[in-house]
C-alpha cells in the first residue's frame, strides 16, 4: 500500500498568478494551498524505533498510515497478498548482530520487512533487498532470508500503524506490530551469552576485564563456577578490593559463607587502605554481618 509523500511546494507562483488573472481560484493541492516553499506533513509519517537488546541493536523504520475511518484488514490491506507493513518505502529492519527471528536464524544486516496476511495467520518475510518500494514491484522471493508465521490477535484500536519492542531481556525481545484492532508479535532471540564468552576469550590480560566477566556471570547468567574461574584469573594478575569482593559474592551465591566472609574481610581491608570513593564499605559490612550468622547456622 502506498500513500502520497510529503509535499514540498517550490515557487509555483506563475500558475497561481495566471489563475487569478483569469478570475479562477488558486490551484489547491490535496492537502492545502499551493504556496511557495510550504512543506506539509506526510499522510503516513515516518516512524522509527531502536532498542539495545544485550549487545544487539534492533531498529525498525517504517511509514505509519492512519485508519482514517477505513476498513483495513481484507479491504485496504487485502488478504493473501504481499504488503510492505507501512507506506512509501518498504519497512526496514536492522540487526547489528546475528539473531533468530521467530525460528529462523538471520545474519546481521538490514532487511525489508513484508507480510502476507490471512484471516487466521500472517507470514512475516525478511528480504535482502532492504531499500525497495513498498509497492512490492522490486520484491523477489529468492532474496528472502526468513519466513515466519505469526497469529493476529484482537487489540485496542490503534489509529496509526506502530511497531514496538515492549519486552526485552539480555537474551531476547518481542517485536509487536499493531494497527486498527489487530496486533501480532514475533520473538527475536539474540546471542548475548555467546557474544560475551567470545569477547572474554579474546581479552587481553587485564585484571579488571576478567573481574567484570566474573561479575557478569554472577549477576546476569548465575553461572557461579565460571565466575569463580574468571575472578581467579583476575586475582592472579592483580589483587584489588573490587575482584576480591566479587569473589566473596560468588562464594556467598554458592552458600559458602565461611570463605565468602574471609574474602569480604580482605576486600574491606584493601578498600579502606585504597581510599577509593567507589568502595562500597557499608554494603560489605552489611554482608559480613549477614554471612556470619549464616556461616554459624550452617555448621
Amino acid at each position: 500500500m502506498r500513500t502520497a509523500p510529503a509535499l514540498t511546494f517550490s515557487t509555483a507562483v506563475s500558475g497561481a498568478v495566471l489563475a487569478l488573472a483569469l478570475g479562477a481560484a488558486p490551484a489547491r493541492a490535496a492537502t492545502g494551498l499551493v504556496v511557495a516553499n510550504l512543506e506539509l506533513p506526510r499522510e503516513s509519517p515516518v516512524g522509527k524505533i531502536s532498542q539495545q537488546v544485550g549487545l544487539t541493536e534492533i531498529a525498525v523504520e517504517y511509514g505509519s498510515p492512519a485508519v482514517a475511518g477505513r476498513k483495513i484488514w481484507g479491504t485496504l490491506v487485502p488478504f493473501d497478498k504481499l504488503w510492505s507493513l507501512g507506506a512509501y518505502q518498504a519497512t526496514k529492519i536492522r540487526f547489528s548482530r546475528d539473531v533468530s527471528f521467530g525460528d529462523a536464524k538471520v545474519p546481521a544486516g538490514s532487511y525489508a520487512l513484508f507480510v502476507i496476511p490471512t484471516k487466521s495467520s500472517w507470514t512475516l518475510i525478511l528480504n535482502k533487498n532492504a531499500d525497495q518500494l513498498g509497492s512490492g514491484h522490486d520484491y523477489r522471493s529468492e532474496l528472502d532470508v526468513a519466513r515466519v508465521e505469526v497469529h493476529p490477535k484482537a487489540a485496542p484500536h490503534r489509529e496509526r500503524l506502530a511497531f514496538a519492542i515492549p519486552d526485552f531481556t539480555d537474551d531476547g525481545a518481542t517485536l509487536e506490530i499493531a494497527w486498527e484492532k489487530v496486533k501480532v508479535a514475533v520473538p527475536i532471540r539474540v546471542n548475548t551469552t555467546q557474544d560475551v564468552l567470545t569477547n572474554i576469550s579474546s581479552l587481553d590480560n587485564t585484571w579488571r576485564a576478567y573481574a567484570n566477566a566474573a561479575r557478569y556471570m554472577l549477576e546476569t547468567k548465575k553461572n557461579y563456577d565460571l565466575g569463580l574461574r574468571y575472578v581467579d584469573q583476575s586475582l592472579a594478575l592483580k589483587e584489588d578490593w573490587y575482584n576480591v569482593w566479587i569473589k566473596a559474592l560468588l562464594l556467598a551465591a554458592k552458600a559458602n559463607y565461611k570463605d565468602a566472609g574471609t574474602s569480604a574481610e580482605h576486600a574491606l581491608e584493601l578498600g579502606l587502605k585504597a581510599g577509593d570513593p567507589l568502595f562500597p564499605e557499608a554494603e560489605i559490612r552489611k554482608a559480613l554481618a549477614s554471612w556470619g550468622g549464616k556461616s554459624v547456622a550452617a555448621r
